[in-house]
């Protein structure tokens, strides 16, 4: 048996704790601030609400049900999941909503109702999509991203041209659909994944099947109800956690990870799980002979957005505001250039609202509303109390005149989080919100290494590393981490016992 520390406790940081402690480590999991969770905590207020952080589209829930079956149990063992419907609101203008169904033939026939020929278009892309979603959930992402062999399987070469690698995501949406609408909606999702749609590859056209296909849930009592369970699954396996516990430095000697300085005491560790920001534990943990990549390679990279967060507690319930309500009444092209081409502060925003309340009664005093404002934009922005104020104005300008309620006026709790917090909060390069963006030189293999070169049992976790951003690649990423951590540690036993 080992004795493994983790750095951090977001989901890949608790999902390489359960693994490893499962098979059969000592594991100590270190998290800088009062609650674990990473990005996904809850704030909790004295009057009642109950925010999730980060974190609020719960999609893919096969990867979520896998984690929990790898030890013997299922999802619902820890929280219950409800079927939104519908999926989500997109607003596109004044009296102009698009009610996105669960249903995938209402789905189907609200395409055809837009544009003549669409419904048979969409089940041919969601043909090709499905295609992508089993061989890229069930196969690619499972990979480390150490070699190009992990690649050398005939049943994945024959469907390199399925995946659409190379092709941009952007032209194959419009290879089926024409109507801004439609496009937009499918556009959506890639905007979190760090790139213009023309910029990211057709392979994430699985996104859409994940979200309009496989639906879109709501695990009841917040994403903090997902965060409790995995941890649960890893205390049973002997996990401990230490919360207001900041590590200082990784010590390295002769090649090996001893030992963490953990508010300015020594852990000693045989092998270390970097679950914390990729960029903050090489260059503030590690001195320069051992970082896998300077600052050079980080300033090239390109980075999925940050964002504008407020969380907002109000005092009445407020009719036509759905779970879920996409902003895309500005255009979405002008926003992605102010994110990932020309960095700045939106002109013309697009923006995200989520009501958990109208879905879940545990979220907010009897009555009222809870309410998650957040704006993508670029990472590494100035930001300003005054910036953040001037943009919650224009959101909710929108929104109450899409309700056609006032809204401002009944707030009884109000909160801010931006660039500044997601540094100081998360140590995040640049204050980024989602990690590495998914563009086609930052994919599998090009992506930041998940072991450290220099360091033999010093191994990465999270969306700066394989697979990617999001909560599910962040459960997969944990998974993987914890497996090559295994490996090495079972070679040196091996070595010991020869």
């Amino acid at each position: 048996m080992a004795r493994i520390g983790v750095i951090g406790s977001g989901f890949s940081g608790i999902s390489a704790a359960a693994y490893l402690s499962a098979a059969g480590h000592e594991v100590h999991v270190f998290e800088k601030n009062s609650t674990i969770g990473g990005r996904a905590r809850q704030l909790k207020t004295d009057n009642g609400y109950v925010f999730d952080m980060g974190p609020s589209w719960y999609w893919m829930p096969g990867v979520f049900e896998k984690f929990f079956q790898d030890f013997g149990y299922n999802v619902s063992d820890f929280y219950a999941l409800k079927l939104l419907d519908p999926s989500f609101d997109v607003v596109f203008g004044e009296k102009n909503t698009m009610h996105v169904p669960e249903n995938f033939e209402k789905l189907c026939a609200m395409f055809e109702s837009i544009e003549l020929g669409s419904a048979e278009k969409l089940k041919l892309f969601m043909q090709e999509a499905e295609y992508k979603y089993k061989t890229g959930i069930d196969n690619l992402v499972y990979k480390p991203g150490l070699s190009l062999t992990e690649f050398a399987d005939m049943e994945l070469i024959r469907g390199v041209f399925r995946l659409q690698v190379f092709s941009s995501f952007s032209k194959h949406v419009r290879s089926f659909f024409q109507h801004p609408k439609l496009i937009a909606l499918m556009e959506f999702p890639v905007l979190f994944l760090g790139a213009m749609p023309q910029d990211t590859p057709a392979l994430y056209s699985l996104m859409n099947y994940a979200g309009l296909k496989l639906g879109t849930w709501y695990p009841e009592g917040g994403f903090g109800k997902v965060v409790e369970g995995m941890a649960a699954v890893a205390s049973k396996h002997g996990t401990v956690f230490h919360l207001n516990a900041n590590v200082q430095k990784i010590e390295v000697e002769e090649g090996e990870a001893k030992s963490l300085l953990v508010n300015g005491v020594a852990e000693h560790f045989d092998g270390i799980i970097a679950a914390a920001d990729y960029h903050h534990v090489e260059s503030k943990l590690l001195p320069v002979a051992l970082r896998n990549y300077d600052e050079k390679y980080w300033d090239k990279k390109t980075f999925a957005p940050s964002c504008l967060i407020y969380y907002i507690g109000v005092k009445k319930k407020i009719d036509g505001l759905q779970h879920h309500t996409l902003f895309f009444d500005e255009l979405l092209d002008e926003h992605a250039v102010e994110i990932y081409k020309q960095p700045q502060w939106p002109a013309k925003p697009l923006f995200y609202v989520c009501c958990p309340s109208k879905s879940d009664e545990t979220v907010a005093p009897a009555g009222h509303e809870n309410i998650f404002l957040l704006m993508p934009i670029a990472p590494g922005l100035e930001d300003s109390e005054a910036m953040r104020e001037k943009y919650f104005h224009i959101m909710m300008d929108r929104l109450e005149k899409q309700t056609g309620e006032t809204i401002r006026d009944y707030m009884d709790y109000k909160k801010s989080y931006c660039v500044a917090d997601f540094i100081t909060d998360y140590n995040s390069y640049k204050g980024n919100a989602y990690g590495l963006a998914n563009t086609l030189m930052q994919t599998a293999i090009l992506k930041p290494k998940i072991k450290n070169k220099a360091v033999s049992n010093l191994f990465y976790t999270g969306q700066l590393t394989v697979p990617g951003p999001g909560v599910p690649p962040s459960i997969i990423s944990g998974k993987i981490a914890a497996e090559q951590l295994s490996k090495h540690l079972n070679a040196i036993a091996h070595e010991i016992a020869i």
